[in-house]
């Protein structure tokens, strides 16, 4: 793959990646800087895509990779605003409530949700960017919807 074909597919993989990102980070501005970061590496890495037409699906595997590195760091750091109101957890009110109930969430359902429904990869597909068994992926979808039905009665 050359350089003006990796812009292309970056561009299109834009949304997928926010998505993913927010499932695992929430917060925008790291969300922001995980995409950055994955784009970066994927840029710098393009020699060892071995098949083209799995670069989403790679690139998504070096995205989750960058957010759990960013996880990691801020579980060090708390920021000051956290700090002195750490009860200021409130949503933008312009979200749906299949959003919020998503966001509730474990990360690990949060994010096969993310994979499978909303970005429209096969369960195959979100196995391998998890690097899980399929089954594995089945049964935590499984039991997002039944969590997701939950959460959504209580509205």
């Amino acid at each position: 793959m050359d350089r003006i074909n990796f812009a292309e597919e970056v561009r299109k993989s834009e949304t997928t990646l926010y998505h993913v990102s927010k499932s695992i980070l929430q917060n925008d501005k790291d969300c922001e800087d995980a995409v950055q970061e994955a784009i970066l590496r994927a840029y710098n890495k393009l020699s060892s895509l071995k098949k083209e037409q799995f670069f989403k699906t790679w690139l998504v595997r070096i995205l989750i990779h960058e957010c759990y590195k960013i996880r990691r760091y801020r579980k060090k750091v708390i920021s000051y605003e956290e700090y002195i109101n750490p009860e200021d957890t409130t949503e933008p009110k312009d979200y749906s409530e299949l959003y919020l109930s998503i966001m509730k969430l474990d990360e690990d359902l949060r994010t096969i949700v993310i994979l499978y429904y909303i970005e429209g990869f096969s369960v195959a597909e979100t196995a391998d960017i998890l690097k899980m068994r399929e089954g594995t992926v089945k049964s935590r979808l499984s039991r997002a919807r039944t969590n997701l039905k939950k959460y959504l009665q209580e509205v």
